[in-house]
């Protein structure tokens, strides 16, 4: 199988990019399922039963998210039905929706994808991301072969840990949350497909999505400003994973960046 994970969706641009550029790209590429990091999807921090429904109605199988899951209020409601909405699962026990699940291709084939948050320089209370990530993948592994972790962390090196943690044990950990593609994709020793981060779907003309100008003043002068989503040079950024069927395991991973 070979699955498209897309990076960071941001606003209303990032969601245009995806309706536009994903069903060519699903034939150029020969995808097979499609995930899609957008926690960022509702006017660039959240996610809104409307821009959820118009990525999982452009072809974006899964939905995994972050450490801003729960800034729109409709979510709360939202992820309890819908479970294409993959939640970090390492938030303490008693948060609404879904951390992990397993999901069937038109095949037949079945994939597991987990959401996991980092905690390095994250102002979030969750639970050891390696021991529950672990705990999840246990699970995930008893119905499918091809796991995909998401992992949603600043720090680069947590990132790094927890691939070379979970290599041999599923198919591939994509980090996300930085928006900026790093250029270390690689398979790991025992079979896992890695990058740092997949990076960002929205306006590049921007300091990580949002309008330079906010950004700037609130760097030179300290005062807390809002955060405009920038609207030019719209990209989607992506990695391709292509998966052996029968073990499980990575065959190749591939950077993609295509501009709108």
């Amino acid at each position: 199988m070979k699955i498209l994970f897309i990076g960071d969706i941001v606003g209303s641009p990032g969601r245009e990019a995806v309706k536009r550029l994903l069903p060519e790209l699903k034939k150029e590429l020969g995808i097979d399922f499609v995930i899609a990091n957008a926690e960022n999807i509702a006017g660039g921090s959240g996610i809104t039963a409307q821009t959820a429904g118009e990525l999982l109605g452009a072809s974006v199988d899964v939905i995994t998210a972050g450490d801003h899951i729960w800034k729109k209020k409709d979510i709360f409601e939202l992820i309890q039905s819908e479970r294409r909405i993959v939640r970090p699962l390492n938030f303490p026990a008693g948060a609404p929706g879904y951390g992990f699940g397993v999901f069937t291709l038109p095949s037949g084939l079945k994939i597991g994808i987990a959401n996991v948050l980092g905690r390095v320089f994250i102002d979030a209370l969750v639970e050891c991301p390696f021991k529950t990530t672990m705990s999840a993948v246990d699970e995930m592994r008893r119905e499918a072969k091809a796991i995909i972790v998401d992992m949603h962390a600043e720090a680069t090196s947590e990132k790094v840990a927890l691939g070379w943690f979970l290599d041999g044990k599923v198919s591939a950990v994509v980090g996300t949350h930085t928006h900026i593609q790093t250029a270390d994709e690689r398979i790991l020793p025992a079979g896992t497909a890695y990058i740092t981060d997949v990076g960002m779907t929205g306006p590049y003309d921007s300091v990580i999505g949002r309008r330079i100008e906010d950004v700037l003043e609130r760097f030179i002068t300290g005062i807390p400003t809002r955060f405009e989503v920038a609207q030019d040079n719209i990209q989607l950024h992506a990695v391709a994973i292509q998966i052996n069927d029968a073990t499980g395991k990575a065959e190749s991973i591939t950077r993609v960046q295509r501009k709108l």
